[in-house]
């Protein structure tokens, strides 16, 4: 995927400046999709050149004018034509297995210091998901998401689903690199 097409979705789900559009990307987009605050400004001004966004000066009070983009027709249509083509599956690279499968050749509960390190940032990741799915999604009874919102919320689901995943298989890791641990 392309940075611009997740631009073209965030724009789509709400118009902003760059500032607010890298903030998203901190947030939340970020989580699926990483980068920085200059490659996002650096990308805008490009889709603005091309006609994929268009952009406008808001005054605002005690601050400079902040420029705010809105996805045009040309980005709607790109947005489109890349929904409809076909993407290859995501492949795993992770380091840290290859690390686990290297330890074999080293001190295996020398690793468990970074497992637990990894654990914990999924732990803190699937807290900090979980609160956003409180605070942004009603519960079991209410009436029904729109399409957007029903389309965001599975894609937490899936965030969701998936740290609980990678947090199983570090425990599971950590178990087994236990079994390598001298006695205390």
């Amino acid at each position: 995927m392309a940075l611009e097409h997740a631009i073209l979705v965030s724009l789509l789900e709400k118009p902003g400046s760059g500032y607010e559009l890298a903030r998203r990307f901190d947030r939340s987009i970020g989580y699926f999709w990483t980068a920085t605050h200059q490659q996002i400004y650096r990308v805008l001004k490009r889709m603005e050149v091309d006609g994929w966004v268009g952009a406008q000066d808001v005054p605002q009070q005690g601050r400079p004018d902040k420029r705010e983009y809105r996805v045009a027709d040309l980005g709607r249509a790109a947005l489109s034509s890349w929904l409809g083509d076909p993407i290859e599956p995501e492949s795993v690279r992770h380091d840290l297995a290859v690390k686990i499968r290297g330890a074999a050749f080293d001190d295996p509960a020398a690793l468990i210091g970074e497992v637990e390190r990894h654990r914990q940032v999924h732990r803190d990741r699937l807290a900090h998901y979980l609160a956003g799915e409180t605070r942004d999604f009603p519960g079991p009874g209410t009436a029904p998401l729109d399409p957007e919102r029903e389309l965001q919320h599975v894609v937490l689901r899936g965030g969701i689903a998936y740290e609980r995943m990678m947090i199983g298989w570090l425990d599971d890791v950590l178990a087994t690199l236990a079994k390598f641990a001298p006695a205390r």
